[in-house]
């Protein structure tokens, strides 16, 4: 299978979710709840999204890690992509958060359970350039082709290009940073917005990047290898088309499978041929988080793929008990619970 589809993510249950004022500045994706609305019903609603993308991913074979969050002062830690990503190898990178209130998004409890549970050689962590202002906020600001090597980064505040820089020269990337703004001349805040990046097939608004040189040598980076390409439109970006994630899932008989996950407003956003493109090589997973949404982010967002090779269970028939347990009473998981537990 290919290295740009993880088989196994990490997803946090938020159990307090509103939208993160801190963050509303710069994400013109962002919305308020519905007039009226409590937090309390906003996080209820949040949560029965989060549940529905586990079951989702678990039943197209992914290996799902749950990890809840108590914390009420962590309005987004629905979206651990921004402070983790994994890499083939044994590496992980930890990273700098623009808003200060996300800061403390990032849990010692998931590393933790990455080197237990898989096999991790080194944690390289940038988050100590928080204090000098510099910012580079995971796999949402960069999209990343695994096969080709390159590192597509939309410039922001939450996407120095200085750090851009050291992070590939650590990891092994090309980068490849550009403008991307909208019809009203706003700068993207998150490149995993705008583009998608599978094995076979990347979705990407290149019309939101206003250099028409870069925006060639976007494409011609993207198609060089035979990877067909979906354009997308500024309109379907504003439906989240942009913001879902190739992943590799299991079929009933053990076999494996490209997943394309993305939420139901950005399936519905999708032409036909665009979807059948997709459907070439990916089964589309598509689940409805209108609430998730509010904050700007979609599936993509709620999602950190693992990279990373799994280590020998150790003890196979407690991870069977435990899974079972875990997909019964999913609202009682911690994060060691799911050390054990993979659907």
């Amino acid at each position: 299978m290919s290295a740009q589809a993880p088989s196994a993510v990490i997803l946090v249950r938020a159990e307090r979710y509103t939208p993160n004022p801190a963050t509303a500045a710069d994400n013109a994706f962002q919305s308020d709840a519905p007039a009226g609305q409590s937090d309390d019903a906003t996080s209820t609603k949040a949560l029965a999204e989060m549940d529905a993308l586990a079951d989702a991913l678990r039943a197209a074979g992914v290996r799902v890690h749950v990890f809840v969050d108590e914390d009420h002062t962590r309005p987004d830690s629905v979206f651990p992509n921004n402070w983790l990503s994994t890499h083939a190898g044994g590496t992980v990178a930890v990273y700098p958060m623009y808003a200060s209130n996300r800061r403390h998004e990032r849990r010692t409890d998931v590393l933790e359970m990455l080197k237990s549970c898989y096999r991790v050689q080194t944690i390289v962590d940038y988050s100590g350039l928080e204090p000098d202002g510099i910012f580079l906020e995971g796999t949402g600001a960069m999209v990343l082709d695994h096969v080709s090597r390159v590192a597509y980064t939309a410039r922001s505040h939450r996407a120095d290009t200085h750090v851009l820089e050291r992070f590939c020269t650590d990891f092994g990337y090309e980068p490849m940073a550009f403008d991307a703004v909208d019809a009203d001349g706003v700068p993207v805040y998150h490149t995993n917005v705008i583009a998608c990046i599978g094995t076979e097939v990347a979705l990407v608004a290149l019309e939101m990047i206003p250099d028409e040189d870069r925006r060639a040598q976007v494409r011609e980076r993207l198609t060089v290898n035979g990877r067909s390409l979906i354009e997308l439109t500024e309109t379907q970006v504003r439906e989240f088309a942009g913001n879902a994630v190739e992943l590799c899932g299991r079929t009933p008989r053990g076999g494996r499978r490209y997943v394309m996950a993305m939420s139901g407003r950005a399936r519905r956003s999708l032409l036909p041929d665009q979807v059948a493109l997709i459907e070439e090589s990916c089964e589309i997973v598509a689940v409805d988080i209108p609430t998730i949404e509010l904050a700007g982010g979609s599936v993509r967002c709620m999602i950190a793929g693992i990279h990373l090779d799994r280590r020998p269970a150790a003890e196979p028939e407690l991870t069977e008990a435990v899974e079972a347990i875990n997909e019964e009473h999913p609202e009682t998981l911690d994060g060691r619970d799911v050390v054990l537990a993979d659907a």
